[in-house]
């Protein structure tokens, strides 16, 4: 049954669709009923529930929750209750680390006042706010395609259908996607949203801009030994295992109720295609400083996400006719901090504010200029402009250099209100940045000891990743010959090893006398990080939103 032949979709009419129930989303529905209670507004997420695809490390600047709900502290069920109580920041080496002195990092690093927490239930308690505000929201639901009017304005968005077999065919369970239609639309689908993608293609919203940047953040969830718990402590840390060339960084973060979380982030515009970021993340955990935390303890789960990069210089113009990107579907993650969830509830509450004055006023699917100009002049501009040439600085001169001078340059620029470097740029994208394989070191990682460092796929189970495994596969691979001659041939299938969660495969099979590699893509197992649509080298690979509610179910991450 092609698309011409499948029954019409029914629609509903809202003044304001919200694609994503992260905090840039639900903060942007929550606004609009605080400044109007009788908009209309809906938030549709892919996810099983609200906070299931929501992966942070997280510690969390409460400014933009501060700002949306002033008096959150006093909840009883407030999302937020562990405060920073220690920050360590510490130079790695293969069997040590040199603590770095407080007093030399920039202010802004500083996290004095923030807190330790998980932002998906920061997500589930703003939902339960959103609701209590009489705001729909529609969890299991991926919003799938674009709606547009005659002149191109954006005018929603369409669920996917749901029951469709692997074939593409409808099966008996088949079930037409809605139409959610707004007089403006905001996109909250966190990094490398796939409608988001689309958006900025279409308008050209990335013209004069940077190349976007990605890392990959790996996390995990433990409950640790009573006697070494230290709730509230911070530690951060960047060099080993890494190579001085190849950017990233890790954090190991003491929550309340005896958890703590341990992370590490691979800067995705390495050049080794034999890096594995996922064993990267396992060899670090057996470093003594991290080691002595966790032996003891229960990994209890686990999960992958790319992270925007790019910062000030690398956000597209984040609004077009009918709508506008808001949080990291914008780009607003600082870098240095590893934060973002601040800004994101900051630029949700901006983006709300401009809608309803737009509606307040009669307007519709028309440009919200006013967001624009003023995320740029207010406290996320301010927040990403100090730090623009950290990442910069960083890819550039490598690990110890670049680090150092992305330190002084954020003295100057909190300091002076100046920057030597004038605003850097990124150069390549990530996937123009792998050598061939016959220019590169295989590396040898360690076998996981099952104490402190785990395979692949006992951590997908962890991540209670599931996916109908009838539906057709989300991964689109453009060019199956391209993939074999270049992906393979050239860069040896790095798709096997950035991809944290045993998605691809080259396997062998018996072709005729002799045997050749075909590619496999496990679709059942992906996590939905994306980084195969930032890495592959030939950008083959186009990650599309598979049937709602699909993919991992991440508790208390």
């Amino acid at each position: 049954m092609d698309a011409a032949e499948l029954p019409e979709r029914e629609g509903m009419d809202y003044d304001v669709v919200v694609v994503g129930a992260g905090p840039a989303g639900l903060a942007a529905a929550i606004r609009l009923k605080q400044l109007d209670e009788n908009l209309t507004v809906v938030v549709v997420e892919k996810g099983s529930e609200v906070g299931a695809h929501i992966l942070s490390g997280a510690v969390i600047d409460p400014i933009g929750l501060d700002r949306l709900f002033p008096d959150w502290r006093e909840a009883p069920d407030a999302p937020l209750k562990t405060p920073v109580t220690e920050d360590r920041f510490y130079l790695l080496g293969p069997a040590g680390g040199l603590r770095l002195p407080n007093g030399l990092m920039p202010p802004l690093m500083n996290n004095h006042g923030n807190y330790v927490g998980s932002l998906g239930n920061v997500c589930r308690w703003l939902a339960g706010k959103a609701e209590a505000l009489g705001i729909e929201i529609y969890p299991g639901f991926a919003a799938a395609e674009l709606l547009f009017d005659g002149n191109g304005a954006v005018t929603g968005v369409a669920t996917g259908d749901m029951g469709i077999g692997r074939d593409g065919k409808p099966g008996p369970n088949f079930a037409r996607g809605m139409e959610l239609r707004g007089k403006y639309t905001l996109f909250a689908e966190g990094a490398r949203g796939s409608l988001s993608k689309q958006l900025i293609a279409r308008f050209k919203l990335d013209k004069g801009r940077e190349p976007p940047k990605f890392g990959l953040g790996l996390k995990e969830l433990w409950q640790l030994d009573p006697a070494k718990h230290k709730p509230g402590l911070v530690q951060h840390s960047f060099g080993w295992p890494l190579s001085s060339d190849t950017g990233g960084g890790s954090f190991l973060y003491h929550l309340e109720d005896g958890q703590a979380v341990v992370g590490f982030v691979v800067h995705l515009n390495y050049s080794n295609p034999y890096l594995s970021p996922f064993e990267e993340f396992q060899r670090f955990k057996t470093h003594p400083l991290i080691r002595e935390q966790l032996e003891g303890g229960k990994r209890l789960s686990y999960g992958a996400r790319a992270i925007t990069e790019g910062g000030f210089q690398s956000v597209p113009r984040t609004v077009f006719p009918g709508g506008a990107l808001i949080g990291c579907a914008a780009g607003f993650v600082n870098v240095p901090r590893i934060k973002g969830s601040h800004n994101a509830v900051l630029s949700g509450m901006l983006a709300a504010e401009e809608a309803a004055a737009a509606l307040a006023a009669g307007r519709a699917q028309d440009v919200l200029e006013g967001y624009e100009a003023g995320w740029r002049t207010g406290a996320i501009g301010a927040d990403l402009w100090k730090v623009r040439n950290v990442k910069p600085l960083w890819s550039k001169f490598g690990t110890y250099v670049g680090i150092a001078l992305g330190g002084f340059d954020m003295w100057a620029n909190t300091l002076l209100k100046w920057s030597p470097f004038g605003t850097l740029g990124h150069g390549k994208p990530d996937s123009d940045t792998l050598k061939p394989a016959k220019d590169s070191r295989k590396i040898a990682y360690p076998k996981p000891d099952g104490v402190v460092s785990f395979d692949r796929l006992s951590s997908v189970f962890l991540s209670n990743t599931n996916h109908e495994e009838d539906q057709p596969i989300h991964l689109k691979v453009k060019d199956m010959e391209l993939q074999k001659r270049s992906e393979h041939d050239i860069y040896a299938g790095p798709s096997n090893r950035y991809c944290p969660a045993g998605v691809y495969e080259w396997v062998e099979k018996a072709e005729g006398a002799g045997t050749d590699e075909v590619f496999v893509i496990n679709a059942q197992n992906c996590v939905h990080c994306k980084t195969c649509d930032i890495k592959d080298p030939n950008r083959n690979i186009t990650w599309v939103t598979p049937e709602g509610g699909g993919g991992p179910n991440y508790p208390n991450m």
